[in-house]
């Protein structure tokens, strides 16, 4: 991957490289040629860092993602 990719972009790849691995597996061998893809813990995971970036980019408002508690002493 690039490191001039916007995190958009860089979550679309995740993306398919998951699907990539659920449809076609984690390796393959071709003779004596072996391809093992990207772990597919580690993609879960830069899967969850790219969103959770992508939703801070796009937070325009100032108290988005803020909770409110309220305790009242009876």
């Amino acid at each position: 991957m690039n490191q001039h990719m916007s995190n958009a972009d860089l979550l679309t790849e995740v993306n398919m490289a998951i699907q990539k691995i659920c449809i076609g597996g984690q390796s393959y061998q071709i003779g004596t040629k072996r391809l093992t893809r990207a772990d597919l813990t580690q993609l879960y995971k830069m899967r969850n860092d790219l969103t959770a970036a992508l939703q801070v980019e796009e937070n325009t408002g100032l108290m988005e993602n803020t909770m409110v508690a309220y305790f009242d002493r009876r």
